[in-house]
């Protein structure tokens, strides 16, 4: 794991454009209609190549590549660890809908637009490859038990095997694999070759959109409701608490319980550190499903997730250490 400070740096940085991404919204420079071109920018184009760059970018090796697979591994164990903890911790939440959108925000965190850059503070290029893959348990997970949860008592929200197979998650992500595993295969006959420096460059331009686009989003998502809506409301409080901080680190006790090494546990438990995805805002408002309380769920673990991922991260080596 690289150095703290890194870390702490892309915190600041978050930070500071979520309050740009507020400032934009009142000053009507972001509007709702901005606001939606930009979301549809990042999850069409600056999403998928944001993934096949950091998954071409890194030299081959088998090792790697086992690597690779095993994070996917982890990563859907960890799914499934959030899904069975924020499934007890909803289950007394009388409001329908509001009970879906808690429970939703709780198994799925912002793994990509937040997690690639805090990856890669904290374990260099290594982390952007393995996230990733991390990101295939993310879109899986969305996809199945995602929305399931959405599809209660609902005829209309289906499940297919398309939306699981094919959606803009795992189709870039099959695609980055093919290419880093072409080059392996091809430089083991032409030591030379390589993918063109004009391709790594397009992909690292378009890639690196994702993060300051998707927070300013955030930040003017922040704007449209009353600051003291947001910071009076008891149940965003229960839904950061749970979601930033128990959760990752009961994922932290129920993988040192199971044997994982070092290195993944804590990469699992940054994973599981992250404030809630930004699709649970837009599928909300697809399918009608307390679309207000679903915004101001991410926007405020975003904001809040600024003070608890530092502390997740100081604790999680002393509670990693202290079991091992």
């Amino acid at each position: 794991m690289q150095g703290f400070s890194s870390f702490l740096t892309v915190i600041a940085t978050i930070l500071f454009l979520l309050i740009s991404g507020f400032i934009l919204r009142k000053t009507n420079i972001i509007d709702d209609t901005a606001s939606n071109r930009l979301s549809k920018l990042i999850i069409n184009i600056a999403q998928p190549m944001l993934i096949i760059h950091s998954l071409t970018n890194q030299d081959f090796t088998y090792e790697n590549l086992k690597s690779g697979g095993f994070i996917l591994v982890a990563g859907l164990f960890v799914h499934f660890l959030l899904s069975v903890f924020a499934f007890l911790f909803c289950a007394k939440i009388q409001d329908l809908n509001e009970r879906k959108i808690t429970e939703f925000s709780m198994v799925l965190g912002n793994c990509g637009f937040i997690g690639f850059p805090i990856f890669e503070s904290l374990f260099g290029a290594n982390g952007l490859f393995l996230g990733a893959f991390f990101v295939i348990s993310f879109h899986l997970t969305l996809w199945t038990w995602g929305l399931s949860i959405l599809a209660r008592n609902r005829n209309d929200i289906k499940l297919t095997w398309k939306k699981v197979i094919l959606n803009l998650g795992t189709i870039p992500c099959t695609i980055g694999i093919v290419l880093y595993v072409a080059k392996g295969v091809l430089q083991q006959h032409f030591p030379a070759f390589d993918f063109p420096q004009f391709f790594y460059d397009c992909c690292n331009y378009l890639g690196s959109l994702c993060t300051p686009i998707s927070v300013l989003i955030t930040g003017a998502l922040i704007a449209t409701k009353p600051l003291k809506q947001l910071f009076t409301s008891a149940k965003l409080y229960y839904l950061s608490a749970v979601k930033l901080l128990i959760i990752p680190m009961l994922v932290c006790l129920a993988m040192t319980f199971v044997g994982f090494d070092y290195n993944t546990l804590l990469f699992c438990t940054v994973a599981a550190s992250m404030p809630s995805a930004a699709v649970a805002s837009m599928l909300a408002e697809l399918h009608s499903i307390s679309p207000s309380y679903a915004s101001q769920a991410v926007g405020f673990t975003t904001l809040i997730s600024v003070a608890t991922m530092p502390c997740v991260l100081f604790i999680a080596p002393k509670l990693i250490n202290l079991l091992g």
